[in-house]
């Protein structure tokens, strides 16, 4: 997980709320709710990406067009 201020947590978190219904959390997919691991992605980059968007491997593949 990215480390953020906690104004700027508040900010991902208030507009993850507004789109997604539900806060950006370490273990869970914002997009789906789906739980992850490390273990649940297919590299680096896509474990990278967890951490700025909050998106399991499957909503990246979607989101990205894997």
């Amino acid at each position: 997980m990215i480390k953020r201020s906690p104004a700027m947590q508040d900010i991902v978190d208030n507009f993850s709320m507004t789109v997604f219904g539900r806060k950006q959390s370490g273990g869970a997919c914002t997009s789906c709710g789906t739980t992850v691991t490390a273990a649940t992605f297919r590299d680096a980059l896509s474990r990278k990406e967890f951490g700025i968007s909050g998106f399991c491997q499957s909503c990246q593949d979607e989101v990205f067009g894997k």
